[in-house]
């Protein structure tokens, strides 16, 4: 596959106008979001776009919808990072034939990964000519390319508001608002439950009203079964949650490990709300905990 497009009404490459922090709600503390951006062009070799440095002042490292990933110069993470694509990807056209027009490092204008997605694809600059002319290629983990003529910011906000059409990356989950998670450590535990009287709606809106204000952040029903899943996350304590049911249902939650306790205050006075009994506290990985606040290797 390959293809440019340059969709109007978009966010233009000239500027960043704080549309998309209007879009989508910036975190209290981003991480990893300041530091020496000379140092940061130095190393790269070029300078880098307004527009990207504001939005990694605005969001630091983490991701957008559960999706694309924002990478910032900034941290020890080696998950982190902006880097000259160096290698052609598996399964990529010959970089002898014109059907491969993108350069790499160090061939001048070669691409400059600013992030990367859920699935391994990579998000880049083509760097040729001003920083804030730079189109973005989307590199899927397969090969095929497509070329956006807006700036970062622009691809993103674009993307999430559906006014970007990629047909490598997929649309965004219909009638969700878009949302950003910060990187950050997070504790994984998981809380089986005895099925009480209650039908799975009002148990999942007795569970949702216990952790007020949430917001949605989409829902999985199987065809066959009645196996589902429905995601969401706290507005005021970013707790990242999935309830599972209907056989064992479960509640999943992600949370930064200082809200241990506070965490599990607020969920065993949801189940009870719920008239359900904690039967068991497991990892992310499934191992059984003898009490709540037990740290294991999984968590680490």
């Amino acid at each position: 596959m390959t293809g440019e497009s340059g969709q109007s009404g978009q966010t233009g490459q000239t500027g960043y106008d704080d549309a998309l922090a209007r879009l989508v709600t910036p975190p209290a503390v981003p991480i990893d979001a300041r530091g020496d951006w000379d140092a940061a062009e130095s190393a790269v070799g070029v300078r880098l776009p307004d527009d990207y440095k504001r939005m990694v002042a605005t969001y630091g490292w983490g991701e957008f919808c559960d999706f694309l990933y924002l990478r910032t110069p900034f941290g020890t993470s080696e998950y982190n990072g902006i880097e000259w694509q160096r290698t052609y990807p598996p399964g990529s056209p010959d970089p002898d034939t014109e059907c491969y027009p993108y350069p790499l490092h160090p061939a001048p204008g070669g691409l400059l990964i600013w992030g990367t997605t859920m699935n391994a694809d990579r998000l880049c600059w083509l760097t040729g000519g001003e920083p804030e002319e730079w189109p973005v290629v989307v590199w899927s983990s397969e090969g095929w390319y497509e070329t956006h003529r807006t700036g970062a910011a622009g691809f993103i906000g674009g993307w999430a508001a559906g006014r970007i059409r990629s047909g490598l990356l997929g649309t965004m989950e219909p009638d969700l608002a878009p949302w950003f998670n910060t990187f950050r450590p997070r504790v994984d535990r998981c809380l089986r439950l005895s099925e009480g009287p209650l039908p799975h709606d009002e148990r999942l809106r007795l569970l949702r009203a216990a952790l007020a204000p949430t917001t949605d952040r989409g829902t999985w029903r199987s065809e066959h079964d009645e196996m589902g899943q429905d995601h969401f996350a706290t507005v005021d304590t970013d707790w990242l949650l999935t309830y599972e049911a209907p056989r064992p249902h479960r509640i999943r939650i992600g949370f930064p490990p200082e809200d241990s306790e506070h965490v599990r205050r607020r969920l065993f006075a949801a189940a009870e709300l719920m008239e359900c009994q904690v039967l068991e506290v497991l990892t992310a990985a499934g191992t059984p905990l003898a009490a709540w606040d037990a740290v294991t290797d999984e968590d680490e």
